[in-house]
């Protein structure tokens, strides 16, 4: 990776490489498509040929359309991903990628809205059809070696109220698990955190051989046997770390992660709906784990993140890390 930026990893240069909409087009399919064309239909690799209209033809034919020689099927680059059946160009699309993907601490769809000229609406939509790609789905490899493990709560401070009102807490608690000698973080939006509630969370994600460092919350006490080990450091002691036996513990990592979205829920998003807050988690999520690559690699890995998958209007409340 370049030590400092060139024309391929700055916003500049990406414009000028997607250039037109045939262009655009061109860069999605080789992201998409490294060893040919796939067919979404049956599967086929490399054995399709892009359509064209006959001189003779009155009939126009739509620019980017394959045809499978296996199965006879159409298709284009967009089938089953996140941009199918979108009216907005695909160039729009990639430069709202690299957009969401180049700040460190997220961008609102409202300055991408001011930046780009789509409308807010569209904006907000395509922010959360890409959230929806960046999702760590179906990931089957469990955390091992070190797993730090801590809980945040999100949301707006409590007002104050009267005598006779009673509390709404409106804060949203976040648990992360973080694979230390990875770096690799996965965040999930609990309603409350119990033993109950975190149990299932860390057994989906966890290995049984991790050893895991906490805080001296209480609910963790109960969750340890499972583990091959588990250190804790004493926040109520103001202890944050400690060496033993050679073995740094702490959970600095973790809640380093947790000042990141902290930032940019307040200083970015200033509020986010408790039904959306899973999608916004999976957005720092994708961010974090991919922080050692250049803005434009992270953007091509979100790009790649969209095939398989698709995400209606009427579906961003149910879609989950």
């Amino acid at each position: 990776m370049p030590t400092s930026p060139n024309s391929s990893t700055t916003l500049f240069g990406l414009i000028e490489k997607i250039g037109d909409e045939d262009n655009a087009r061109k860069l999605l399919e080789s992201i998409r498509w490294p060893e040919g064309p796939v067919c979404p239909h049956c599967g086929e690799i490399n054995n399709a040929g892009k359509l064209t209209a006959r001189p003779d033809s009155k009939k126009p034919v739509r620019k980017g359309v394959w045809k499978c020689y296996g199965c006879c099927e159409q298709f284009t680059v967009t089938v089953r991903t996140v941009f199918e059946d979108s009216h907005i160009p695909i160039r729009k699309w990639m430069l709202v990628a690299y957009l969401m993907c180049a700040s460190k601490k997220a961008m609102s769809a409202h300055q991408i809205h001011r930046m780009t000229g789509i409308s807010y609406k569209s904006t907000w939509f395509m922010c959360h059809r890409l959230r929806y790609a960046m999702a760590q789905n179906g990931l089957g490899d469990l955390f091992k070696g070190v797993v730090e493990i801590d809980e945040a709560y999100i949301g707006p401070k409590a007002k104050p109220r009267k005598m006779w009102q009673p509390f709404v807490d409106k804060k949203v608690p976040v648990v992360s698990m973080l694979e230390r000698h990875t770096g690799r973080v996965r965040s999930v939006a609990m309603e409350r955190v119990t033993v109950k509630n975190i149990t299932p969370i860390l057994h989906a994600n966890v290995a049984k051989t991790a050893r895991i460092h906490t805080d001296d919350h209480p609910i963790y006490t109960f969750l340890a046997p499972r583990y091959a080990g588990h250190d804790v450091v004493t926040h109520t002691l103001k202890e944050y770390a400690r060496r033993e036996n050679g073995r740094l513990i702490t959970t600095n990592t973790v809640e380093g992660f947790f000042s990141l979205v902290k930032r940019g829920v307040y200083g970015t998003y200033h509020h986010i709906r408790r039904a959306y807050l899973q999608q916004y988690l999976n957005e720092f999520d994708f961010r974090y784990n991919a922080r050692k690559v250049s803005d434009s690699e992270r953007a091509i890995m979100a790009l790649k993140a969209t095939e398989g998958k698709r995400l209606t209007l009427r579906e961003p409340k149910r879609a989950s890390a």
